[in-house]
């Protein structure tokens, strides 16, 4: 395979778009998928839809809320991790990596913080904390890695269309933006800004104010690179046409391609 595609995509519950996923699946084919906010148990993930569709899957579900999925096109993913290490008693089901098609993936889901400030906010920046460490030795083993999910921060104004209006909001604060910019500095490089540095590209337009049919939205969903990998980026992009669907999820798949070639260790 020299080209290899992996999309991220907050699915904001899976029972609820099953078929905006599948459709999705079937339209797009992307080689590997990390799917967020499953709202769903272990024992309701749609495996043998998933199946049906030409993809093996792990998943790490939750009741009501969180919960997060890889798929890989073809083969099943082959887990690594269940959970970000650095606090036992985390219960909630936001980290999972896993080896597909050559590459390391995880698929994760960055708590909202919201309210802040207050405990929510408090463990939102604990659980940064705890994936800056993690990303650490990730980079630091020399294999291919991808850290993709739906972080539920702006990197910067420009990934939003009207900050005034967010000001409050836990995905702009200064201590959120400042931990996503330690994580960049270890050497991992943000994909989708990468291949579109000056242009104004949204993955999130929630449900109110028409915000959507507006196009005012936030990049909140990012796939960093492994050194390695940043000079395989080919392309990147956001599927926009799943969010127009009925029934959609507030976020659209973002994904991006890699020339993999002869990838080898350190890459």
């Amino acid at each position: 395979m020299d080209r290899l595609k992996i999309a991220t995509f907050n699915i904001n519950g899976i029972r609820a778009r099953r078929t905006n996923l599948l459709e999705w699946l079937q339209r797009e084919q992307p080689d590997v998928v990390c799917l967020q906010e499953l709202k769903a148990q272990d024992a309701d993930f749609p495996i043998d839809d998933i199946r049906a569709a030409g993809y093996g899957a792990i998943w790490h579900g939750q009741k009501s809320w969180n919960g997060v999925a890889i798929l890989s096109r073809g083969d099943d993913p082959l887990e690594i991790r269940r959970g970000l290490p650095g606090d036992p008693d985390d219960s909630h089901s936001r980290y999972l990596e896993a080896a597909a098609h050559g590459v390391i993936v995880a698929s994760l889901y960055l708590p909202n913080g919201n309210p802040q400030p207050g405990p929510k906010f408090d463990y939102k920046l604990a659980w940064f904390e705890r994936l800056i460490e993690h990303a650490e030795g990730l980079l630091a083993s020399g294999h291919p890695v991808v850290l993709a999910g739906d972080y539920n921060v702006v990197p910067t104004d420009e990934d939003i269309y009207n900050p005034r209006s967010w000001t409050r909001d836990a995905l702009l604060q200064p201590e959120s933006r400042e931990c996503y910019q330690r994580l960049l500095a270890q050497g991992w490089t943000d994909a989708l800004r990468a291949r579109y540095p000056d242009e104004r590209i949204y993955t999130f337009w929630d449900y109110f104010r028409q915000h959507w049919q507006k196009n005012s939205g936030l990049r909140i969903d990012h796939l960093l690179l492994s050194k390695g990998l940043a000079p395989r980026l080919k392309e990147a992009g956001v599927d926009r046409w799943v969010r127009d669907q009925e029934h959609a999820s507030d976020h659209a798949p973002t994904w991006i391609e890699l020339d993999m070639g002869s990838i080898q260790r350190g890459g």
